[in-house]
């Protein structure tokens, strides 16, 4: 695998299927069309991303069974430079279905195969090859059954020695175990309050969350996504609100990871973190309007992110 500026790492993967229905229905059979296939889970989907925004990138993720031969021959076609590490198990499906009558869509996700410790080992082993040369390392999705609780914290400290900043959007018991080492933490709200383990209703309350983090030495940055709201960025000392930029949307499967591949384009390119989210926010929107979980183009994302800026809607500064 060729040096790559960004390496992500995804220890559950999935082959993503959707698919049209007219209506969904209980107990009736579905009649699906237009299916397509993408290839999945959080680290692959930002590898995708990243590329088809022209930075270089190479995909870390554990694959197995005929689903897991198919992600990988899908990756390929993508043009992403790739390791997969082989396990036992079956790499996982996830199924969406778009409703038409409705614009309702419903999504149904495995939990994934189990992962041993000598694979769990194989892993960090070729991440740590491959981090070597790299800028930032995206490790991204949740964890498959087996996978030790402090995965997550193992990452960072492989990052810490090959000098990779670690961007880290994880959920769970996958991201209560991390302790240091991130560069920037990505969760959601609901991740966000499980992590803290108290309600989060307000903006307030949330940027103290997120700095309680950063107070904690676990992360230098969170980005707290808002979803159709956008995304808060919290520093130890600063925090600003980046909106959402309309879109129509086709699919948001994905969009989280859009978002994230923008961010670290950003990154890459040197800015700041706050009109870093913001090209990533542009990236959610190009991909909203993508079925499936199919990349965007580099030229809606950046009209995009340029509208934006031309209408000084890239960030409201909350404190400094």
């Amino acid at each position: 695998m060729r040096h790559s500026a960004v390496v992500t790492l995804t220890m559950n993967p999935a082959l993503d299927v959707t698919a049209d229905a007219d209506q969904v229905l209980p107990t009736e059979k579905i009649r699906c069309r237009a299916e397509r296939y993408d290839a999945g889970g959080g680290g692959i989907n930002v590898a995708r991303f990243i590329h088809a925004l022209g930075e270089p990138v190479s995909a870390v993720f554990a694959a197995g069974g005929s689903t897991g031969s198919r992600v990988i021959d899908l990756v390929n076609a993508a043009g992403v430079p790739n390791t997969p590490v082989p396990i036992g198990g079956s790499t996982r499906e996830s199924f969406t279905v778009n409703e038409r009558t409705t614009g309702r869509q419903y999504r149904f996700v495995l939990p994934g195969p189990v992962v041993n410790a000598a694979e769990q080992d194989q892993c960090l082993d070729a991440l740590r090859r491959a981090a070597a040369s790299a800028r930032f390392v995206v490790a991204s999705g949740s964890l498959p059954p087996g996978v030790r609780p402090d995965f997550y914290q193992c990452v960072a400290d492989v990052c810490r020695r090959a000098d990779a900043r670690l961007i880290l959007d994880a959920s769970g018991g996958g991201l209560t175990h991390v302790t240091s080492g991130v560069r920037v933490l990505k969760p959601s709200v609901r991740e966000l309050r499980e992590c803290i383990g108290r309600p989060l209703d307000t903006e307030a309350e949330q940027i103290a969350a997120a700095r309680e983090l950063i107070a904690r030495g676990m992360t230098d940055a969170v980005v707290v996504s808002l979803g159709s709201q956008g995304a808060l960025v919290v520093e130890s000392s600063r925090s600003e609100r980046v909106p959402a930029i309309a879109a129509n949307t086709v699919s948001g499967v994905g969009a989280g990871d859009a978002m994230v591949a923008g961010m670290v384009v950003g990154l890459l390119r040197g800015w700041a973190l706050g009109r870093a989210v913001g090209y990533g926010t542009a990236a959610a929107a190009a991909k909203l309007q993508t079925p499936g979980t199919s990349a965007f183009s580099l030229t809606d994302v950046d009209r995009l992110f340029g509208n934006s800026v031309k209408t000084g809607s890239e960030s409201v500064i909350i404190s400094s």
